[in-house]
């Protein structure tokens, strides 16, 4: 079997889901983080698109965490992350799907917003692993970096921010419903649904210890965001599901170390 690869931002939810299946299921892989911008023309030549992740698997490149979550279910069964019955996967694509389309570019826009408001923190936080020279130069063309993420994203005015913070409540609201009765979002186990609202909640919500929090202190409009939603039910569901089910491996380039 060819080798399989991950090409990777460090901080999004989308990217936290590829290296979550592949952690969960102990797939041994190579991992290599991007930085935002200088990541397109590598990214473009092997998927004729920009977005992460992409996934190298079976001689192919994959472009879309839902694709490659589906990918790497199919090819490596244990555990499954589909549910059981037409039903549920049918309930449980819905929800990716609204987590994946709705919920998270939505609330991204709060996140990155906040997390703009630091940029020393910001280059950190995407660039940590790239190595000092790298950290440096993407450091220097942050005031451009800036201005494409924000479009990139859509982040275009106040409005668009506090519709972050809307989509923020909207989810949580979701899942703690979702929620009440198994502790999971379809049936009784997890499932990729749990895992595309988990990654997409801890976004905003990074869970300690988790390969969303990042290092050190958060920007004070980041944690304002995070305060703002303190004591919500998700968020210990959120906590639950990255205790049980998100292998504690630390964000790594290289080799898989298992």
């Amino acid at each position: 079997m060819a080798e399989v690869q991950l090409w990777q931002f460090r901080y999004s939810p989308y990217n936290e889901k590829a290296r979550w299946t592949l952690d969960l299921k102990r797939i041994p892989h190579v991992r290599r983080s991007l930085l935002p911008g200088p990541h397109a023309p590598a990214v473009f030549r092997r998927t004729r698109q920009t977005a992460t992740p992409v996934l190298a698997l079976d001689g192919r490149w994959i472009a879309g965490s839902a694709a490659i979550v589906a990918a790497l279910d199919e090819r490596f069964p244990d555990p499954p992350l589909r549910p059981d019955g037409a039903d549920a996967r049918t309930e449980a694509r819905a929800i990716e799907s609204r987590f994946d389309d709705d919920f998270v570019p939505r609330m991204r826009r709060a996140a990155l917003s906040a997390l703009m408001t630091d940029p020393d923190y910001m280059c950190g936080l995407f660039g940590e692993g790239a190595g000092p020279v790298a950290g440096r130069i993407f450091r220097a063309v942050f005031p451009v970096s800036r201005l494409l993420i924000a479009k990139g994203n859509g982040i275009d005015g106040p409005a668009a921010i506090e519709d972050g913070t809307r989509a923020c409540r909207e989810a949580l609201d979701f899942v703690a419903r979702a929620a009440a009765e198994t502790g999971y979002l379809v049936g009784a186990r997890f499932t990729h649904a749990d895992l595309a609202a988990a990654a997409g909640l801890a976004m905003v919500f990074p869970p300690p210890g988790s390969p969303m929090e990042g290092p050190g202190t958060r920007p004070a409009a980041s944690r304002a965001l995070i305060d703002a939603h303190a004591g919500h039910p998700a968020l210990a569901w959120l906590a639950s599901i990255y205790a049980r089910h998100r292998p504690r491996i630390r964000d790594f380039d290289g080799r898989a170390p298992y």
